[in-house]
């Protein structure tokens, strides 16, 4: 009878343990719209007086997949923005109104609606087109920058045949769990995968896929030694969009850069090794 209690009183702490593994305790967040020409931005706001840290989410997902970010960067003091860009999540595109604008003219205008002058800026895979696009772009609104496992929407003729390389046509057919999330990560934690194609299932309102939002500058390497704001460069060892010689490229090319590959975390670095991410991230951000 007393092995049976324990035994029960011990599968308890591992469901407790498993739930808080897929989903972090939360703080209070504040959400809302902000209207700007032709789309009303779905954004989440945790508040108070911290300076403030934009997360830009990655094109399989939108502002909810920052649940591993949230405790350990509002513990910190920062405030958090995190927002739908257009075409994901709870962003409301106005066909009407003029289409597809860029993502960085996007957060300008979110910041400026925020009242939001100088902002760190954490961005993942797609988001971090963004993110880069806005710090070359406005580099007086940035603080820091953090671009993780992307490939910068780079338009170089030799880096599209490098991409070409590391990825073949087909790769795309496949699961976007198998593209985005390490194997590593999916062999050991299979909760927290089915959490993660549950959110990237969730990112994407029902309709037409809209077309793909351009940049406001033809971003090359060349443009890359151009940047000024300092620059955190993140990518996982078995990340299959974003290699470590990837971000080497990327970190020749922009001065004072700094670099952190984490061992085998796929293209979710974020989402497969939350600690390691939001340690390096905030220890960046934190002198600047």
């Amino acid at each position: 009878m007393g092995k049976a209690v324990i035994a029960k009183a011990a599968a308890a702490v591992l469901l407790v343990w498993l739930c808080a593994e897929i989903v972090p305790a939360q703080t209070s967040i504040k959400e809302g719209y902000v209207n700007l020409p032709g789309v009303r931005i779905f954004y989440r706001d945790t508040g108070g007086n911290g300076i403030p840290v934009i997360l830009l989410h990655p094109n399989t997902g939108s502002s909810r997949v920052w649940e591993y970010q949230i405790p350990a960067f509002t513990a910190k003091g920062y405030r958090l923005i995190m927002y739908d860009r257009r075409g994901w999540g709870r962003t409301q595109v106005d066909p009407s109104g003029p289409q597809p604008g860029t993502g960085a003219d996007d957060l300008l205008g979110l910041l400026d609606q925020l009242k939001l002058d100088r902002v760190h800026i954490v961005s993942t895979a797609g988001g971090a087109f963004v993110g880069l696009d806005f710090a070359l772009s406005f580099p007086q609104r940035v603080r820091s920058l953090v671009l993780a496992n992307s490939i910068g929407a780079i338009q170089d003729q030799e880096f599209a045949v490098l991409n070409r390389r590391l990825r073949p046509p087909e790769f795309g057919a496949m699961p976007p769990e198998i593209r985005e999330v390490g194997p590593a990560y999916r062999a050991a934690n299979p909760e927290g995968t089915q959490r993660w194609v549950d959110l990237e299932k969730l990112s994407r309102p029902p309709g037409p896929v809209m077309a793909a939002q351009p940049t406001r500058n033809r971003i090359t390497f060349a443009m890359l030694e151009t940047l000024r704001v300092p620059t955190l460069l993140i990518t996982g060892g078995a990340d299959m969009f974003a290699p470590p010689p990837v971000l080497r490229l990327f970190a020749a090319r922009i001065k004072g850069s700094e670099t952190l590959i984490v061992p085998e975390a796929g293209h979710s670095t974020y989402w497969e090794q939350p600690d390691v991410f939001n340690r390096a991230v905030l220890d960046f951000i934190a002198r600047y």
